[in-house]
């Protein structure tokens, strides 16, 4: 691995491949979207703003594209406009240190997403993969990004099982099950500061999505990775991180969210305080534009309701504890309730699913477990050489 050297990754024709089922960019927004006088239902996705401004059903799959291009044209209203080639480089990873791990070798990486930043993060692969032969089934595996919870101190360590919080580590777990998972960093969190200004950002939100595009695009060139289709799976900040970074790249086809989300309106009980300048969501980190929303919640122009709709029809596992002290778990069915019928428009509705363990915002074993058999089920199983005895 060390010294390993990738070409510039080819995004945009992964997307033309795996474009199927939407445009992976706002091409009806283009026409459509500036159109819009007034904010689209949160709880009604059968509806669309149609050329002449007004309210159209959506009917069938090429409707709900207009309404999937306005619900991202609405995101990036908030947090700023996703790049394209401009931002786009060779990814030169760098090895910066190999640790024997039993089953698999962690390696810490560095890679880069843009010019003027590199990014952090943990790959881990099962010892069997590497030992295969090259050109064998066994020589490759199915991959996941792994996004990490807020850690002020280790951050993406904890999902690599380096310490903080118990039943944080899936991105070692899953490697011990024959994935090859990768675990970059957060912006803003623990070692990780790029300067979010000078980089031309709006939100460390979508610095966050552009560092994990990058990310699969690093998994899209590695010998060793089925490459193509890969899952995401985060908890709390991971949780919605996995999310926003899945509606906008098609390759994610098989999506985790642990404790990541409930509508705006819900967030922390609806209380105002959490959504003054720097607080809560308006973070810098985050989207510190939603603090422009403080008192009309109403008005921000995307909501959980039509994330996880756009993820259709793609598998999506929500895990939304019954005590959960940031994000409610009636909120998240709200939520579901909302995106279901466009799994339904798909004749996918069994795609969507959400669990509620009787816990409080954590991700438990068997929340756990049943991610990974998601994975296994969508990805396709690792080679029984590469699993954990």
């Amino acid at each position: 691995m060390t010294g390993y050297r990738l070409p510039t990754a080819v995004f945009t024709i992964a997307c033309a491949i795996l474009g199927n089922f939407y445009p992976t960019t706002n091409v009806w927004a283009q026409e459509e979207g500036k159109k819009a006088t007034e904010r689209l239902p949160r709880e009604n996705l059968l509806v669309y703003r149609g050329q002449d401004g007004k309210l159209e059903k959506v009917q069938n799959t090429d409707d709900w594209l207009r309404r999937r291009a306005q619900i991202v044209e609405g995101m990036q209203q908030v947090m700023g406009k996703l790049p394209g080639d401009e931002k786009r480089c060779p990814l030169e990873l760098k090895v910066e240190e190999e640790v024997d791990c039993g089953s698999y070798v962690r390696n810490h990486v560095t890679y880069a997403s843009e010019p003027g930043s590199r990014v952090t993060a943990y790959l881990l692969i099962p010892k069997a993969v590497l030992r295969a032969k090259e050109g064998t089934q066994a020589a490759k595996a199915p991959a996941v990004l792994c996004l990490h919870p807020t850690n002020n101190v280790i951050g993406n360590g904890v999902v690599v099982g380096l310490g903080g919080r118990a039943n944080r580590q899936y991105a070692s777990e899953l490697a011990e099950r024959g994935f090859i998972t990768l675990a970059p960093s957060y912006p803003q969190l623990a070692q990780y500061q790029p300067d979010l200004k000078a980089l031309g950002w709006e939100s460390g939100t979508l610095k966050a999505v552009w560092d994990n595009i990058r990310g699969v695009d690093l998994l899209d060139s590695l010998p060793q990775v089925r490459h193509g289709r890969y899952g995401v799976i985060g908890h709390s900040l991971g949780g919605h991180n996995a999310v926003y970074t899945a509606v906008f790249d098609p390759r994610l086809v098989a999506v985790v969210s642990s404790c990541g989300l409930d509508s705006f309106l819900d967030y922390y009980g609806g209380v105002d305080r959490v959504w003054r300048p720097g607080a809560g969501w308006t973070q810098t980190r985050y989207m510190p534009r939603l603090a422009d929303y403080r008192g009309r919640l109403q008005d921000i122009p995307f909501d959980f309701h039509e994330l996880i709709g756009a993820l259709a029809p793609r598998h999506v596992f929500i895990s939304a504890p019954l005590h959960d002290g940031n994000f409610k778990a009636d909120s998240v069915d709200r939520v579901v309730a909302a995106a279901r019928p466009i799994y339904q428009l798909y004749g996918k509705a069994d795609r969507l699913v959400v669990e509620h363990p009787d816990c409080d915002h954590d991700f438990p074993e068997t929340m756990r477990l049943k991610a990974y058999e998601l994975f296994e089920q969508v990805l396709g199983a690792p080679n029984a050489a590469a699993s954990k005895p």
